[in-house]
């Protein structure tokens, strides 16, 4: 009895954690294709180094609506990328009658980290050594003068005044301490930063959840119970999902190509099962090229019946949890053990 249920345990550890991975997959390719992170940065820096745009705001969204849909297709803060190597010297800074971004002035002092994409930057972090570093090459302009550098600043109504003000204040006149200040205060900044994207993906997670609970139609509950009462299903998704087949798995893709052995893993007719009630099915034969089929009728039936959705929300509030939880509940289930490097 007791190994009926931690088949019944792995069973649905298994479905959870494939829809998971699929969630994060979405998630991970349309940040990649929009690139995301890269605009998300250089919104932030735009705000701190220039300023709100007078007409229309702030360039970092409020919300994470405003993050998937005004930064990947409205409103592009990178400045255009160039391949030239980063100035010899610093470049001045701009009085305010130039309009010249502080930005750009920015990009200019670290565009050796960067490479092509679409015609933009793709730097989607910049080290906190390095943006300091760049920070007193845009000073040396000034002579070293880090007053006339920060009355630059000032005269442009950058936001970065008050906060190099504040860091030149407490280094007390020492430029290492001034440096090391500024990179301090830049990698708080960051931390900031990246838990604010982090709260906003999470929204976009909670969203594609429910889009892929709905395109598989993944009834849990329905699936639990499947898996109690048909022994031979049951035996066929442990067989799958075991320790055994993952260490076959690993050594039959163990440097070598990939494709092969996860395409063999996802045509086991258990996981087929699972997955066939999703709108549309993808059969992936040992030979041959990939066939797509179409669920409409059998989708929409699950869809529209009120008693599937108890089951639909159980697999929902359960891919909330994301497939890092998923692997390590997978890897406790089974026994496998981390690779430590």
């Amino acid at each position: 009895m007791l190994s009926v249920y931690v088949d019944l345990a792995l069973g649905l550890v298994v479905a959870f954690l494939l829809l998971s991975l699929l969630v994060s997959g979405l998630n991970e390719a349309f940040v990649r294709v929009f690139a995301i992170r890269s605009k998300f940065l250089w919104a932030y820096l735009r705000d701190t180094m220039d300023g709100a745009d007078k007409k229309t705001g702030s360039w970092l969204p409020a919300g994470a609506a405003g993050v998937f849909s005004v930064l990947p297709f409205l409103r592009d803060p990178r400045p255009t990328h160039s391949g030239d190597p980063a100035p010899a010297k610093a470049g001045e800074v701009p009085e305010a009658r130039t309009g010249r971004a502080m930005m750009n002035l920015l990009y200019e002092r670290v565009r050796e980290i960067d490479h092509a994409k679409r015609g933009k930057t793709s730097i989607a972090d910049i080290p906190p050594a390095r943006f300091a570093m760049a920070v007193m090459e845009l000073a040396a302009a000034g002579d070293g003068d880090m007053r006339q550098f920060l009355d630059s600043l000032r005269k442009i109504d950058s936001p970065l005044y008050g906060h190099l003000k504040g860091v030149w204040e407490s280094a007390q006149g020492d430029l290492d301490r001034f440096r090391q200040g500024v990179e301090s205060w830049f990698d708080g900044e960051m931390q900031r930063l990246s838990m604010l994207y982090k709260r906003y993906v999470k929204w976009v997670v909670a969203a594609l959840g429910i889009v892929v609970t709905l395109l598989f139609s993944m009834d849990g509950l329905e699936y639990a119970k499947t898996l109690l009462r048909d022994n031979a299903y049951r035996a066929s998704v442990t067989a799958v999902a075991g320790p055994e087949a993952y260490d076959q798995l690993q050594a039959k893709c163990q440097g070598g190509d990939p494709v092969p052995c996860v395409t063999e893993v996802l045509s086991e007719p258990a996981l087929v099962k699972l997955m066939g009630q999703a709108m549309v099915s993808v059969s992936i034969p040992a030979e041959g090229d990939p066939s797509v089929h179409a669920n409409l009728a059998v989708w929409w039936e699950r869809v529209s019946t009120p008693s599937h959705w108890p089951g639909f929300l159980l697999t929902y509030v359960a891919l909330l949890f994301g497939a890092p939880f998923w692997w390590d509940v997978f890897r406790r289930v089974t026994g496998i053990k981390a690779k430590r490097s």
